[in-house]
Order: C-alpha cells, then sequence, then structure tokens
C-alpha cells in the first residue's frame, strides 16, 4: 500500500511507456506527424499520472482532503456505511486533478465495502449513490476520543477503475497513499456531526495539502 513517491505514479507507468514507445518508433520508422497524436497521449498520461509528494499538516484535529478537486457538496446526510447521520464533504476531481488518493485521518481500518454501480457524471448528486464505488470505514483518535470517518470512492462518467490498496485492520497515518481512480471522478467523505467544516462548496482543493474540516 505504502511506497516511497515517485514522481509519477505506478498506475500510469504502463499507459506512458506504451504511448512514449508508439512515439518513438512512429517518429525514427514512419513520420513524425503520424507520430504526434501519440505524443499528446504522452503528455496527458505524464499530467494525469503525476503524483506529487506535499507535506501533511500537523494538527492532530485535521481532517485533510483525500483527493484534489473542487468541493461539490456540503450538506447532513445519512452515512450508509457506517450506518450514522453525518456530515458530508464531496470532492470531484476532473481529468486534470491528481487523481492519487490519501488518507485524511490517523487511524484503524474498520471496514472496506465496494459495490458495482453505474458509470454516470460524478458531479451529479446521485453518483453518491447509483456509481461504482469503494468505502473505507476508519476509527480515527483524535485527542483521546474515537471518531469514525467515511472515505468513498466513486468512479465517474470516464472512471472505470477504483483501486484501493487498504483492508479491514489496517493502521493508517495521515497523507498515506491508499487508492486511485482512474480519469475523473469524485470522493465522499462523511464525518460526525459535530465536525466543522474549514471548506465550502466551488473551493479547489488539494489533497493532504487542504483542511476539509477539524473534529
Amino acid at each position: 500500500m505504502n511506497y516511497p513517491h515517485p514522481i509519477l505514479a505506478r498506475e500510469g507507468w504502463s499507459f506512458i511507456a506504451i504511448s512514449l514507445v508508439i512515439s518513438a518508433v512512429l517518429t525514427a520508422w514512419v513520420d513524425w506527424k503520424w507520430a504526434l497524436p501519440f505524443y499528446v497521449i504522452s503528455i496527458f498520461a505524464i499530467q494525469f499520472f503525476r503524483d506529487p509528494a506535499r507535506p501533511i499538516p500537523t494538527h492532530p484535529d485535521a481532517v485533510l482532503s483525500p483527493a484534489d478537486g473542487r468541493i461539490v457538496k456540503i450538506e447532513k446526510v445519512r452515512d450508509p456505511y457506517a450506518d450514522r447521520d453525518a456530515l458530508m464533504i464531496s470532492v470531484f476531481m476532473n481529468v486534470f486533478n491528481v487523481h492519487s488518493n490519501r488518507v485524511s485521518v490517523d487511524g484503524v481500518v474498520k471496514r472496506v465495502q465496494y459495490f458495482p454501480g453505474l458509470f454516470v457524471n460524478a458531479d451529479l448528486d446521485k453518483a453518491s449513490s447509483d456509481n461504482e464505488r469503494n468505502a473505507v470505514v476508519i476509527d480515527a483518535q483524535i485527542n483521546g476520543q474515537s471518531h469514525t470517518v467515511t472515505l468513498v470512492q466513486v468512479a465517474g462518467l470516464i472512471a472505470r477503475r477504483i483501486l484501493c490498496y487498504v483492508q479491514e485492520g489496517a493502521v493508517l497515518k495521515k497523507g498515506e497513499r491508499y487508492g486511485f481512480i482512474r480519469f475523473g471522478s469524485r470522493v465522499d467523505v462523511y464525518l460526525p456531526l459535530s465536525a466543522k467544516p474549514c471548506v465550502a462548496p466551488g473551493d479547489k482543493v488539494s489533497a493532504i495539502s487542504t483542511v476539509l474540516a477539524t473534529l
């Protein structure tokens, strides 16, 4: 699950390598004009699979953003994965955002659940309940108190693969890399109702650099 952060995410190595090899072969043996579309694909793959290392805020009560993107929703809802009322903060990722998913809080994984589903636009509200998704329920210990935090990776219109590298019982640290979603999606964060949001709908956020809320 955890590995030293390269400049480019390992999930993209094969995509980048194949597109670069095809580009080089076409340039050398055919014509650079035929290779141009593959160079464009290579550039897109490199920017999509970039995986920058970032400093992690040290505030013990901070809930960090698990993904880059834009806040599309903050409201009180029912967390179906932990069976409780919760405050949900949703982060929408477009194809130009970093798609490496990071852990928002220190804690122990209590449950991991995968749900097959649709692939509607992840910017829509119904994506949280209808789309393919993977939920990780975490028991977070903050200031001596136990808090439940649920991170849900949601596939989108283009995203067709959710990758999650943690299992039940895993001990997680803030900022650790725990998953990846390919090509546009969202992450829903379910927090206790007592959590205080630090962001608003429309705000742009960065994985682990932005504090979503405090507990």
